[in-house]
This record gives structure tokens, C-alpha cells and sequence, in this order.
């Protein structure tokens, strides 16, 4: 846990995997910015596009512990190029799609290229990180959120103009992703360190017993159900709840959302450095709870407090991930892949259910009842009161 000395953080290998993070993260953003393509297309229900996304999702939470804990024992640095090869694959099936059954096939595959890129990708922020360990993993899912943000934008200049068929024209930027990564493969793999085959010592905080460690981590879980169930309410179903009560056209929605995921990508870049000054504990006590007044309020504002309001919940949520992640790995700093696949599938996992589930309550009781129904969520923040200290001061 000692940091090395002061400059060794290679910052031209987290700007690479930021930026891959980006190409990936743009891509598997198309598939929730396309939605209102897709139901005017195919005639779906909000039910069928949370289905969509749960099986997206689910693909992707489900196997990405799985990737880490097994990249953990046997390092495999071109993983990442095979990841991007199975999101290119899903991007052509949904661009082509003849129904929805295959939509469901190519959500699949894109979720599948997620679960093999996080993990390693995670991996190697921390080891380029020089022992600026948050804000390594903040400048990586920058990447990733700024990917995220641009969906709606590519969405309403290319897409929506040019029709579901124009998702194959991002299939340029996969490949240019995986060139990248060969790149990035090569010098993990020369710069690799000999890992520990531990026993318990290695694999938990040394001075914490392995049942505080566990509730530690199943703290943080409840919070990354919090987090995410709130933000697949935004990422899936803002944009009809913006037509719906304000009357707004597709085009102008899609700018709104864009809004709201740009202040996430802010967000991301404020937690992992302020946590490594102020400590993460902090960084998530304020970023969870902290939402709770906006939130409350969000369902009963006009159209400009709705947009203000929304980027200031992103902007703050956004900013727990990074100190979440770093404060896991310290709990376990031997399982860095597994931590990494562990929180990322949490989060596209949680993501996913959280939709399927709010889908099926948009239909039943409306759109604006999923906004007041998730305004509590942040209550789950008092949880972090519980949490032990963990960092070297």
C-alpha cells in the first residue's frame, strides 16, 4: 500500500485506457440512446426496453467478477482486444436487427465485451497509476463516462437522422479501440509485476478480521444499489419522462440527457482525487446522502430546475464510484481484478435490474411515479456511517 516515488505514475498509459474506455463506453451507450429508435420501430413496451437492458446488463455484471478473479491467477493482457471484438460484434446484430429477439442477441454481445474489458482495464489503471490510486481510477472512468455522455448526442445528429442501419458506422471506432489495446496489452505485459499467491493475509485489509471486512463490503454493495438503481432511472427512462411531462421532442431530450451524463463524467473526475485528499469515507458519505434534498425534489420542478437539478444528482452520485472502488481494493488489495469485475458487474448489474424493474412499474403506474418512488434511495448513504477506516493518513 506504500506509494512509490513522486512522478512514477505513467499518465500516457491512463490516457490510452481512458480513451479506450471512452470508445468502449460510447458504444455500449448507443443501445439506451437509440431506445425511442427502437420502440417507435419494433412497437415495445417500457417493459420490453427494460427487458433489453436487463439483459444487457446482466451479461455483463454476472461474468466481469468471474474475468477478474480468474485474470487475478493467470494475467491476460490481450484481453481487452477480445472484449472490444465482442462489442463490434453486438453493434453490427442491433444496427441490422429484423426483430427483437435478436436485439436481445446483440445486447448480449455488447454486455459480454464489458465484463472482459473492466476488470483488466481497471487492472491496469492501478498499475500505471505510480500509487495515485484514485486519481488513477477517476482519469479511467472519465474515459468511460464521457463515452457514456456522448450517446445521446451521437444519437441525435447521426442516429435519429439516419436510422437504427447508421449503428454500423460506429464499428470504425471499435477498431480503432482494439489497435489501442494491442498496444496496451504489450506494456502490461512488460511491465508486469510477480503476483502474490497468497494465503488470507494477502487477500484482505491485514489489519481489519475478515467479518468486519465482509460487512465492509456488503456496505458497499447496498450502496451501489443506491446509486445505480437511481441512475438507471435517469439513463433509461429520462428521456421519456422529459416528453411525457414537459412536452420536449426526442432531439431536445437527447440533449438533456447529455447534459445530465456530462455532469456525471465531472463527477467522476472530482471523487478519485479528492479522495485520495479528504479520504474516501467522506467523498461517499457526501456523494450518496448528500443527493437526498435533490432528489426529493426533482419530481415536482419546472423544466430548467428538472435539467439543473438532474446534472448536480449526476455530477455528485458520479463522484462515490471512483472512492468506492479504491476503498474496496484497499479492503482487499490482493484481488484487485475480482474487486474491479466485482463492483463494475455490481454496477451493470444493478443497472439492469433496476430497469427491467422501474420498466415494469413506468408501464403500470407512469413514468413520473418512477422518478418519486426512486427520490428515497439515497438514504441508503447512512449506511456509511458503519464503515471502517481503512487509509494511511
Amino acid at each position: 500500500m506504500s506509494r512509490p516515488s513522486a512522478g512514477s505514475t505513467a499518465f500516457s498509459i491512463l490516457a490510452a485506457i481512458s480513451a479506450c474506455h471512452l470508445l468502449n463506453d460510447m458504444i455500449q451507450s448507443l443501445l439506451p440512446a437509440v431506445y425511442p429508435i427502437l420502440k417507435d420501430e419494433f412497437g415495445l413496451s417500457f417493459a420490453q426496453l427494460g427487458l433489453l437492458t436487463f439483459v444487457y446488463q446482466l451479461t455483463a455484471s454476472l461474468l466481469q467478477p468471474l474475468v477478474g478473479l480468474f485474470t487475478d491467477r493467470k494475467p491476460m493482457p490481450y484481453s481487452l482486444v477480445f472484449g472490444m471484438g465482442s462489442t463490434l460484434l453486438g453493434l453490427l446484430i442491433l444496427a441490422w436487427a429484423p426483430s427483437f429477439p435478436a436485439l436481445l442477441a446483440g445486447g448480449m454481445l455488447l454486455g459480454f465485451g464489458s465484463s472482459v474489458f473492466h476488470p483488466e482495464a481497471s487492472r491496469i489503471a492501478r498499475q500505471a497509476s505510480g500509487g495515485a490510486h484514485g486519481l488513477a481510477q477517476s482519469l479511467f472512468q472519465v474515459g468511460g463516462n464521457l463515452g457514456s455522455a456522448l450517446g445521446p448526442l451521437l444519437a441525435a445528429f447521426i442516429i435519429l437522422p439516419h436510422g437504427q442501419g447508421s449503428l454500423s458506422w460506429f464499428a470504425f471506432a471499435a477498431l480503432a479501440g482494439m489497435v489501442v489495446m494491442v498496444r496496451l496489452g504489450s506494456w502490461q505485459r512488460r511491465n508486469a509485476k510477480p503476483r502474490k499467491t497468497g494465503g488470507p493475509a494477502a487477500a484482505r485489509h491485514a489489519d481489519l478480521p475478515a467479518g468486519q471486512v465482509a460487512r465492509a463490503v456488503a456496505i458497499l454493495i447496498a450502496l451501489i444499489v443506491s446509486k445505480y438503481v437511481y441512475l438507471a432511472s435517469i439513463t433509461s427512462y429520462y428521456i421519456f419522462y422529459l416528453i411525457d411531462r414537459f412536452g420536449l421532442s426526442t432531439g431536445d431530450a437527447q440533449l438533456c440527457l447529455f447534459a445530465f451524463l456530462a455532469a456525471v463524467a465531472a463527477g467522476t473526475v472530482i471523487g478519485g482525487p479528492v479522495g485520495d485528499r479528504i479520504g474516501r469515507k467522506t467523498v461517499i458519505w457526501v456523494s450518496i446522502l448528500g443527493i437526498l434534498p435533490f432528489t426529493l425534489a426533482l419530481p415536482y420542478v419546472g423544466l430548467t430546475t428538472t435539467v439543473v437539478l438532474s446534472a448536480v444528482i449526476g455530477l455528485a452520485l458520479a463522484s462515490a464510484f471512483p472512492a468506492i472502488v479504491v476503498y474496496a481494493q484497499e479492503l482487499l488489495p490482493g484481488r484487485v481484478g475480482m474487486v474491479s469485475g466485482l463492483f463494475f458487474g455490481l454496477a451493470f448489474g444493478v443497472a439492469g435490474i433496476g430497469a427491467a424493474g422501474l420498466g415494469v412499474v413506468a408501464d403500470w403506474k407512469g413514468i413520473g411515479f418512477v422518478y418519486t418512488a426512486c427520490s428515497f434511495l439515497p438514504l441508503l448513504g447512512l449506511l456509511t456511517i458503519f464503515l471502517p477506516n481503512v487509509e494511511r493518513r
